[in-house]
């Protein structure tokens, strides 16, 4: 059944303005979810992206102008990419064409390029909204590249995964890239407070409880699709728990388990609760107690827990604690980071469990810390001193009048390719930041440093001297 009017979501009559069914085409029925009838209608009621929608930013420009461009929205699910496209087509009545590179084939995508080259002859420009473009194949891609270049179509597309990686190069150049941010948890509040009071969304009939509105923001872990379709969710769990009651109904932590079928785990985000599970977490991992550090893990990724906060912890441990005694976990830290960001949660949880095994296990050092912490030491206290002439830059004409680069020797010249010579400032000349454990993989680089500082003469009096100084 359709509205009156039969009106797509862009208030279009005719159903021809809108030829692709998908996220944004199709006649309205008055049964949208919430999350469709809540999408911003203009660029200033878009929430979040506080960093794309300053006075002049490229997405002002592409929602407010009439200029063709090319863009590529980068960012996890529920941010606002679709309502981006959304939002620019509906501002200056342009033609709107949805593809999704799931389905799409080269003979469609071809096939909307001529007729919007129909259509900008007669003088109405086109947005072609392309949703996950990652999916499209080079071949695909390649089709696009004339009609970039062109400026026949004003091109959006949107991706989850890094452009950098899944858009050919060609393509990318041509086209501007925008970074989209997970909303914020005062993002995700307002969404909800406007749901519950806008007559698009639940008109005033409902109110929620404080700790259900924050249960209800870590739970969507930034999506606002996952916070609007909760929500509704548990306004519908709340009718049947409480029906019959006066306006407005109450949605509570009961009717929003209920509604998401997960219970709600004791955890404050923002207060004591999420310091002192992250603080379990990272001291478990150092105390090698590879049991706890899974359990308070599930217990983040349970309760909607941030996955990339995880794992930037996780790399920060893997140099903090772990360091050179097992230097692959910071590799297998890095690489989860990486995997959060490109498939999202809950394949996730995966990698994060992977890396916190990795890191847990592993051998532990503080070395590493201790070594940059002391070298920070030192120059923030003005232990600097001056580099050693031969060390110096020497890539100019005048530098031996000065002794730069005079008594350098090459490493590579010597023996086990190291060079006896005098690195530090004189300053320095005793200083030793790097201290190897027993541990792990620094039990054998404790031998390897012992070896490299007797070929440097460090324990010869006066080995590696160079010439003085000849800088007044």
């Amino acid at each position: 059944m359709t509205s009156p009017g039969g009106e797509d979501l862009f208030g279009n009559l005719d159903p021809q303005a809108s030829p692709r069914s998908g996220a944004l085409t199709g006649a309205r029925t008055g049964q949208e979810p919430l999350a469709v009838r809540m999408r911003p209608q203009t660029i200033s009621e878009l929430v979040g992206q506080r960093h794309l929608l300053g006075a002049g930013s490229p997405l002002r420009r592409l929602a407010e102008t009439d200029q063709a461009m090319s863009v590529f929205l980068w960012g996890p699910p529920g941010v606002g990419k679709t309502t981006i496209a959304a939002i620019v087509s509906k501002s200056l009545g342009r033609r709107f064409v949805e593809l999704s590179a799931v389905t799409a084939g080269v003979a469609q995508v071809r096939k909307e390029l001529d007729t919007a080259r129909a259509e900008l002859a007669r003088g109405r420009s086109t947005v072609l909204f392309v949703d996950e473009v990652h999916r499209f194949s080079k071949s695909q891609q390649d089709v696009l590249l004339p009609a970039v270049e062109n400026r026949l179509v004003t091109l959006i597309a949107a991706t989850t995964e890094n452009p950098a990686f899944s858009v050919i190069s060609p393509l990318l150049s041509r086209s501007l890239l925008l970074t989209l941010k997970p909303l914020e948890a005062a993002d995700i509040v307002e969404l909800l407070t406007r749901a519950l009071a806008s007559e698009r969304g639940l008109g005033g009939a409902y109110q929620i409880a404080d700790d259900a509105r924050d249960t209800l923001v870590r739970l969507a872990g930034g999506d606002a699709r996952r916070a609007l379709t909760y929500l509704e969710e548990a306004a519908a769990s709340a009718s049947a728990l409480r029906g019959g009651q006066d306006a407005p109904v109450l949605i509570d932590s009961e009717a929003l388990q209920l509604a998401v079928d997960k219970a709600a785990v004791r955890y404050d985000k923002d207060g004591d609760q999420h310091y002192d599970v992250i603080s379990a977490f990272i001291k478990s991992v150092r105390g090698s107690d590879v049991q706890a550090a899974l359990h308070y893990l599930a217990r983040m990724i349970e309760a909607g827990e941030d996955p990339r906060f995880i794992a930037r912890r996780l790399i920060i441990l893997a140099s903090e604690d772990i360091g050179m005694a097992a230097p692959s976990v910071l590799q297998t830290c890095v690489a989860a980071a990486q995997a959060v960001q490109l498939i999202g949660m809950p394949e996730g949880r995966l990698s994060l469990g992977q890396a916190t095994i990795a890191a847990a296990m592993a051998p532990k050092s503080n070395a590493v810390i201790t070594a940059v912490d002391s070298a920070l030491d030192d120059v923030r206290q003005g232990r600097i001193g001056l580099v050693p002439p031969h060390l110096r830059d020497a890539h100019y004409s005048t530098a031996e009048r000065f002794g730069h680069g005079v008594g350098y020797k090459y490493a590579h010249d010597f023996e086990h390719g190291v060079a006896p010579q005098r690195y530090l400032p004189d300053d320095l000349a005793d200083a030793s930041y790097y201290q190897p454990s027993e541990h792990g993989n620094e039990a054998a680089l404790a031998e390897r440093l012992r070896r490299l500082e007797e070929l440097l003469g460090k324990h010869t009096p006066g080995a590696g001297s160079a010439a003085p100084d000849q800088e007044g």
